[in-house]
């Protein structure tokens, strides 16, 4: 599959996420899961820097089989809807260092759930050609009703008469996660394994260890 390159003005940039999304797919392909990734970005030195950090982990018990973390200069401005434009030469620089081909990907951000319905999920998941779900902490398009304050309890997300995801309650008494298919995985599905992955804290572990690595946290 042909790639973009990197150094492409806003105009630019939107024109690629109109064009990539025609190859996202929003319906299961993929095979049996053994082991499930997060991926987590954070900036440094007043953004000049970007660090990302990828967890592999065993899809069964959770436990990290593999990590890697990459810093580099952040090369493309703070602009909402372009996100992964700045993110992604620094994720795929620590994928470049993983031993272990992850199985499925959670994304700290958006899939579908997106303006042009090309979230980072999206962008990465197709860049990868790996199954890939975005999960946000916070709502960048649509309307929803409030979900039941119940675990695994989600409503549709949706904008412009369009499902674009799901608000997902982790756990009861916190505010919900944002889900939203990134590329070869339903909503169904997607729901499915971010709820697989979390366990006693409002985050996936998946994203929530990839955050910890970032954040040089124990």
């Amino acid at each position: 599959m042909q790639h973009h390159a990197w150094d492409l003005t806003p105009k630019q940039a939107i024109q690629v996420q109109h064009q990539w999304r025609q190859r996202v797919v929003t319906e299961d392909q993929f095979g049996p899961v053994t082991t499930v990734a997060g991926v987590d970005v954070g900036f440094e030195q007043a953004g000049s820097v970007t660090r990302a950090a990828i967890v592999v982990l065993n899809a069964s018990d959770l436990q990290p089989v593999d990590s890697a973390l990459v810093k580099i200069p952040t090369s493309y401005p703070y602009i909402p809807g372009l996100l992964s434009f700045r993110e992604m030469p620094a994720i795929l620089q620590a994928f470049e260092q993983l031993k272990t081909r992850p199985d499925l990907i959670l994304c700290d951000g958006q899939g579908t759930a997106h303006p042009r319905r090309f979230g980072i999920a999206c962008h990465l998941g197709v860049w990868l050609d790996l199954p890939a779900i975005g999960v946000g902490k916070t709502r960048l398009v649509g309307q929803h009703v409030e979900p039941p304050d119940e675990r695994g309890a989600w409503v549709p997300l949706q904008d412009k008469g369009e499902t674009v995801g799901a608000v997902l309650r982790s756990r009861r008494g916190v505010k919900p996660l944002y889900v939203s298919p990134g590329h070869r995985v339903s909503l169904a599905s997607a729901v499915h394994w971010v709820m697989h992955c979390v366990t006693r804290y409002k985050l996936p572990e998946t994203t929530r260890q990839a955050h910890h690595l970032a954040s040089n946290l124990k």
